[in-house]
């Protein structure tokens, strides 16, 4: 019969090479997670070493989000367990809809990571499906015991909330993230006793890597030049408002992004802009970018720059294996410093999707 490990939790371990023990980095739209061909169930190794290579590793591990796809795989370096991301490079894992096979493969693995009931209903009716399966399946909350916040007043308790009313982007602030981390290392040392050790080490690596993420927030938000943000996306970026207390307008007040901009909510973008003076916006990668242009043609906006809720991922970052913390560092830290106006954006070099998305 299938178990739930509420308090577990997986998280990567192929990139911790890349900036020390707890190095990990960082579609379609919206808050859904985008697996990388690196973890996705047709992909095995993406570090050389065959640690990614379920066909190898003793236990396997499936994730039905990017970000915590990303934490278990690195919180499973130097063990025996696979982790594998469900939703394909280019999809999203919230409004998706997966074939059987997609079920297949959470009742063949010894455990699945998600985010929670009421996030992604697909993977709520997997979680139904193994129960009435009765098999033995882990559960792994990444979400369990983490304190949400509210919705905003403006949006309605329908709008893609959880938990009677909260916002589910919790992971945009690394402090909250450290509470995932712990919830799949606990889920993994229920997989994997034999490397307990292992797990927690790799548990407080990621900790400490989130809380150096952490103060470079910090930093950006305490030297901000500008008293508000704005990003032409949909409404996933509150954890970080509420962490650093700023003020980050989003053009789209719903949770979930969609193709529809309100002109309601395009007249307010527009009065925002014309208000504060803002020159520079964040608009998202895996969004529409339509309204972004518009605001651009309409408005006194000089240019656009790539944010994102860590929720998708593009090629080129899979390519250069990019997860959380890469993502966090090459996309959305550089956009906000100069939505901040902390950096001169003629100073500022993107790998890619760059100064309205320009190569």
């Amino acid at each position: 019969m299938y178990t739930d490990a509420n308090s577990s939790s997986n998280v990567s371990r192929r990139r911790f090479a890349a900036i020390g023990a707890g190095a990990l980095a960082g579609g379609l739209a919206g808050c859904t997670g985008n697996a990388a061909d690196a973890g996705s169930a047709d992909d095995s190794d993406d570090t050389g070493d065959g640690t990614g290579d379920s066909d190898d590793a003793e236990h396997t591990v499936v994730a039905s989000f990017f970000t915590f796809y990303d934490f278990a795989d690195s919180l499973a370096e130097g063990t025996d367990v696979a982790v594998e991301n469900l939703v394909p490079t280019g999809l999203h894992g919230h409004g998706w809809e997966p074939d059987p096979s997609i079920q297949r493969r959470i009742t063949d693995a010894d455990a699945l990571v998600h985010v929670g009931p009421d996030f992604q209903p697909w993977v709520d009716r997997a979680i139904d499906a193994l129960a009435a399966e009765s098999t033995e399946t882990e559960l792994i909350n990444a979400r369990a015991g983490v304190d949400l916040i509210p919705l905003a007043d403006s949006l309605d308790e329908e709008e893609e909330a959880v938990e009677g009313a909260k916002d589910p982007h919790f992971w945009l602030d690394p402090q909250r993230a450290k509470g995932a981390v712990e919830n799949i290392a606990d889920g993994l040392t229920a997989v994997d006793q034999d490397h307990e050790a292992t797990i927690r080490e790799n548990a407080a690596a990621l900790a400490e890597e989130l809380d150096a993420l952490d103060e470079e927030w910090q930093a950006a938000f305490d030297a901000a030049e500008r008293d508000v943000a704005f990003l032409a996306a949909h409404n996933a970026f509150a954890y970080l408002a509420e962490r650093y207390d700023a003020t980050i307008e989003p053009l789209v007040v719903n949770l979930a992004a969609n193709d529809d901009v309100r002109p309601a909510d395009m007249q307010r973008a527009q009065d925002a802009i014309a208000e504060h003076g803002i020159e520079h916006i964040g608009a998202a990668v895996f969004e529409p970018i339509r309204p972004a242009r518009q605001l651009l043609e309409q408005t006194d906006v000089e240019a656009y720059y790539p944010v994102t809720p860590y929720a998708g991922t593009a090629e080129s970052w899979v390519e250069r294996g990019w997860g959380y913390f890469d993502i966090a560092r090459e996309v959305n830290l550089p956009t906000f410093r100069i939505l901040l106006g902390v950096d001169d954006p003629e100073d500022v070099t993107f790998a890619d999707h760059g100064r309205n998305f320009e190569p």
